[in-house]
This record gives C-alpha cells, sequence and structure tokens, in this order.
C-alpha cells in the first residue's frame, strides 16, 4: 500500500510499502478502543460528558460529506490560497496589524476590532475547552495547513470563522452608516471585499478539512452578534467608561479577570485557554490605556497624514513595532524567571489555583527562557522562519493524514470501537491488529524503486507522488466513511547524511487499522507547561495593549521628526 505525507516545505515523505507477512506471524490482540470512549467520562463533569455524546454524532455524521467536498475540489493551487489565506483569520495577523490602526488616526476603529476579536477567541475557546470536540475525523480528510498549533485545537466552533464574520459584518455596517466619507463605488467596492473576505476564510476552514459545517456556522454566528453587540453598544460603553471614575473601569477588569478564572477546564491538552488569555490581557492594557490617554492632552492630537507625510507616518510605525517587540523579548524572560519564587511562596500559603496540565513551581526549579508560551505573536527569532516558509515550495503548508492531537486520536479510536459494536462478531473485527514494534515494522518495509541510488523517492518526484494520490473524484460519501477511524504505519527512511544511526521515523498514515499504542506513540507530545505562563501571558499582553493605545503615542510626541502636536487642535 503507498501513502504520502507532505511537509511545510513541500515536499513529501517517501511511500512505503509493508511487508505483513513479518508482522502478522505476532499474536493478535485487539485495540483498546473502550478507553477513549472512558477518557472524556473520566476527565469531564457528567453533565457535559452528557451535552458531548449529544453533539459528537454530528460531528461523525458531517465527516464523510466533507470528504467528498474536499475530495471534488481539491487541488495544489487551492491547497496553497486557502492554507495562505486562513492566516488572515488568525489572532496573530490581527495582533501585529491592529496597533497600527492607533497610530494612524483609526483609534475608534481599532479598538472595537480588538474588542470583537477578544470576545471571539474567548468565546469561542471556552465553548471549545466546554464541549472539548474533535475535528472532523483525518483519515477521511486531508489536514492542510500552515499553522502548527491550530491542530492541537478541539474543533467546535470555528475562531477563524467568528474572526473573519465578526470583522466582514463590522465594516459592512460601518461603510452603510450615513456618515461614512466613501463614495457609492468605493463602498460598494469594500462592501464586496468584505463578503469576499469572510466567505473566503470560512469556506477555506472546510476545504483545509480543519472544521466541519458546524463549526463554521456556529463560529460565524458568533462573529455576527458579536459584531453587531459592538456596532450597537461599544461606542456607549466606551463613552461611559471614560466619563466615569476608575471604579467603573476597575469593575470591567475585574469582570475580564473573572471570566479567566471560569474558562473551563478541557479533557485534553488543548491551547485554547492560552489565546483567551492572551487577549484578554489586551483587553485590559486596552482599557487602561485609553482611559488614561483620552484624559490627557494628548488625546487632542490628530493624526494628518498630508501633514505629517509618508516618511514620518512608516517611521512611527517601525518605532511602534520595534517598541512592542522589544517589550516582549524583555518582559516574557524576566516574568517566566521571577515568578516561581512567587508562586512558590503563594503555594506556602495556600493560596495558589492550579489548573490542569500546568506544573505548579513547587515541582520545577527553573523555566527555559526561550520558552514559546504563546502562539499569537511570534518571536523575533522565527520572524525569518516565516518568510522563509511562505517564500518556500510548498508556501508553508503542510498536508497532515491521521490524528494530530490527543482528542483526534481518542475519536479515531471511539469511532473504531462504534464499528466493532456495530460489526457484532469477533470474526470481522477491523481493529485486530498485530502486536508489533516499530522496529519490526521498519525491518518488514521495501522502498518503492526509483532512480536514485539509495531507494528512496527524491522531493520532486514525492510532490508528485503526493499529487497524484489525492483522493479520486466521482467517489461518494459513503466511500469516505469507510476510511473513518484508520490509520496506516508509514515508515519513511532516516536522514543517513546526520546521523548514520537514526531510526526511520513511523507515523500514522490512512487505510488500515491501528491500536492505542500506535494511534498516540507519533503525536505531537504536549510540552510541560508551567503555572507562572498564564500570569506571564496576561502581562506581557497587557502591556503590548497600553502601549499600543498610551504610551507609543505620548512617545511620539518627544521624537523629532514623528510628533504631530503641532497639528494639535485648539
Amino acid at each position: 500500500m503507498n501513502n504520502t505525507h507532505s511537509h511545510a516545505n513541500g515536499g513529501a515523505l517517501p511511500a512505503i510499502t509493508i511487508d505483513t507477512a513479518t508482522i502478522e506471524k505476532k499474536e493478535q490482540v485487539v485495540d483498546a478502543g473502550l478507553q477513549s470512549l472512558d477518557h472524556y467520562k473520566r476527565s469531564l463533569p457528567k453533565w457535559r460528558y452528557n451535552l458531548r455524546q449529544q453533539a459528537l454524532p454530528l460531528v461523525r455524521w458531517e465527516t464523510p460529506y466533507l470528504a467528498w467536498l474536499q475530495a471534488t475540489l481539491r487541488s495544489p493551487t487551492l491547497d496553497s490560497y486557502f492554507a495562505i489565506t486562513a492566516n488572515l483569520g488568525t489572532h496573530t495577523f490581527f495582533m501585529i496589524g491592529l496597533p497600527i490602526m492607533f497610530w494612524c488616526g483609526n483609534a475608534s476603529f481599532g479598538k472595537a476590532l480588538v474588542h470583537m476579536l477578544a470576545a471571539g477567541v474567548f468565546f469561542t475557546g471556552f465553548i471549545k475547552d466546554f464541549f472539548s470536540l474533535p475535528r472532523p475525523l483525518s483519515p477521511p480528510l486531508h489536514r492542510i495547513t500552515m499553522s502548527g498549533s491550530a491542530a492541537l485545537e478541539y474543533g467546535f466552533p470555528s475562531t477563524h470563522s467568528a474572526n473573519a464574520v465578526s470583522v466582514a459584518v463590522y465594516a459592512i455596517l460601518c461603510l452603510r452608516d450615513p456618515d461614512n466619507p466613501f463614495q457609492p463605488s468605493t463602498r460598494t467596492a469594500l462592501e464586496a471585499l468584505a463578503y469576499f473576505y469572510a466567505i473566503s476564510i470560512v469556506f477555506g476552514r472546510l476545504y483545509c478539512g480543519m472544521h466541519g459545517f458546524v463549526d463554521v456556522i456556529v463560529g460565524s454566528i458568533m462573529g455576527a452578534l458579536i459584531s453587531l453587540t459592538e456596532f450597537y453598544y461599544g461606542a456607549a460603553l466606551n463613552n461611559y467608561l471614560l466619563e466615569n471614575s476608575w471604579t467603573s473601569l476597575s469593575a470591567m477588569l475585574l469582570l475580564i479577570i473573572v471570566l479567566i478564572r471560569v474558562h473551563p477546564e478541557p479533557a485534553d491538552d488543548c491551547p485554547c485557554f492560552d489565546d483567551s488569555v492572551a487577549f484578554a490581557g489586551v483587553m485590559i492594557g486596552l482599557e487602561i490605556g485609553t482611559w488614561r490617554f483620552g484624559r490627557s492632552s494628548f488625546a487632542s492630537i490628530p493624526f494628518d497624514l498630508n501633514a505629517l507625510g509618508w516618511p514620518a507616518v512608516i517611521l512611527r510605525i517601525l518605532f511602534g513595532v520595534l517598541l512592542i517587540f522589544a517589550w516582549r523579548e524583555v518582559a516574557k524572560p524576566s516574568l517566566l524567571r521571577g515568578l516561581p519564587h512567587l508562586f512558590r511562596l503563594i503555594e506556602t500559603r495556600g493560596l495558589s489555583l492550579p489548573r490542569r496540565f500546568f506544573m505548579p513551581a513547587s515541582e520545577y526549579k527553573k523555566i527555559p527562557l526561550r520558552l514559546r508560551v504563546d502562539n499569537v505573536m511570534p518571536n523575533v527569532s522565527d520572524l525569518p522562519g516565516l518568510i522563509t516558509a511562505v517564500r518556500g515550495p510548498g508556501r508553508g503548508r503542510s498536508v497532515s493524514v491521521g490524528p494530530q492531537s490527543a482528542a483526534d486520536a481518542y475519536e479515531t479510536l471511539a469511532y473504531r470501537e462504534r464499528r466493532r459494536r456495530e460489526s457484532g462478531s469477533a470474526g470481522s473485527i477491523p481493529g485486530l491488529r498485530n502486536e508489533a514494534s516499530a522496529q519490526d515494522i521498519a525491518a518488514a518495509t521495501t522502498p518503492l524503486d526509483d532512480k536514485n541510488s539509495n531507494g528512496y523517492m527524491s522531493p520532486a518526484e514525492a510532490r508528485s507522488s503526493a499529487i497524484s494520490s489525492l483522493p479520486l473524484h466521482g467517489q461518494r460519501p459513503s466511500d469516505f466513511e469507510k476510511q473513518m477511524g484508520e490509520g496506516t504505519v508509514i515508515v519513511s527512511p532516516a536522514d543517513i547524511d546526520e546521523n548514520p544511526d537514526a531510526e526511520p521515523v513511523v507515523y500514522i498514515g490512512s487505510q488500515d487499522e491501528l491500536g492505542h499504542k500506535e494511534v498516540f506513540s507519533k503525536l505531537v507530545k504536549p510540552r510541560v507547561r508551567y503555572d507562572v505562563e498564564v500570569v506571564t501571558k496576561l502581562v506581557v499582553y497587557c502591556g503590548i495593549g497600553w502601549l499600543a493605545v498610551e504610551i507609543i503615542p505620548v512617545l511620539y510626541e518627544f521624537i523629532p521628526g514623528l510628533s504631530a502636536g503641532h497639528l494639535r487642535i485648539a
């Protein structure tokens, strides 16, 4: 059986045929499929588990239809397009672009976007962790993404869809406002662009196999409701906070912290909570900064592109971006170094508030200072890699088949167990497997014939094979349903140039049944997460929000060539 696996550089791992004759001599055992069902029973409160079990059939029902849609439309061009444009719906994209709005005279629009994105990320993450529902199964779906962390999250609902729809709906509402300064033709073109943006992001989540119909529908509804709330009530809330004393502001900040604390505990190690904390920090910094800035004399300084000139505006943006990255590079390691001492002291008083999957400070001595504690904003060291990935042969996309997260693996096993029960007899159980090690499988593999002296396909040949192995058109949804809960052990050659003694890499493919051990053996192991990361993230992103809306605009006025004080409104 031949399979390929594409990677971010656009290449594919060589397809390997497995000689099962050697493996079949091993003793046959049954997969521990029941453990996948018990996992969520043990991990979730009974009432949450029951709600999850009621929603789970929807995910399973829609998966073969999603696979049929993907197989019908799939092409390398669309793969690259939807993988790249998916970045336009991420919080990383908005986090990098939003501060510029505050520095270029669009503070009210920028603040509205922060409110909507923060609400979208928080509440979709809240629901994701609450239900702990998996993404649609792979196989039969192929997952196409440029993000290594997206597949680690639960699927329901889609944060991409909520972000994209909230921004598009809010933009359309603003364009239709009677006070809008744009000409009718410009307004129509911008409205069309907003519709296209939202549809492209939402449909792309289906095409890329990252979400199901229910995920994107609920995510889109949430995005629309968030944007309507912000459009009709956001300005009134801003005026209320600005006109009242610090007690009203403090009450809002307290509400944000309470929401963080009541965020549901997930059944698996899911990064949704991390993103929610990051945006909660931005919200805290944003509200503090706008409240202070709005009461200062600097608030009367307007932004005028013609008066400042493009060179000054570009320098202002570069200065602001560099200052934000400098704050992040300094604050994060400082907090990771200092907070564990405080947390240990708090633990001795019995006041710690631990979350599942986070190691308490009493159980570790120090934290790696270059630890990647979030996926919201890239580190400075990540920027060259991001540029290279987008410019590379595969345009940074990765095509994966098989479980990528613990939730994927548990769902694969649970669906497999369901098929066992429906089969009704042990003789027809597809989950019977041979108890063999990775070394046994590697020893039984035979590489495909090709032109290379080492017996493996070149990257170009592998890419060609990957494209040719895409699902054939004309298959029915029922054909894809048969692939659900399946997988093949694929053995890729080790890099003998760098390490002659390296073992082959075993990962999950797309056809034969796997047992519990094999399903989990090649998942990305979650890194150790430390209790201080939550506060670190909260402080770092609070600082980013505060810098963007108050500190950086004030600093402009003290730097020759960047000041706009001469434009001050009398």
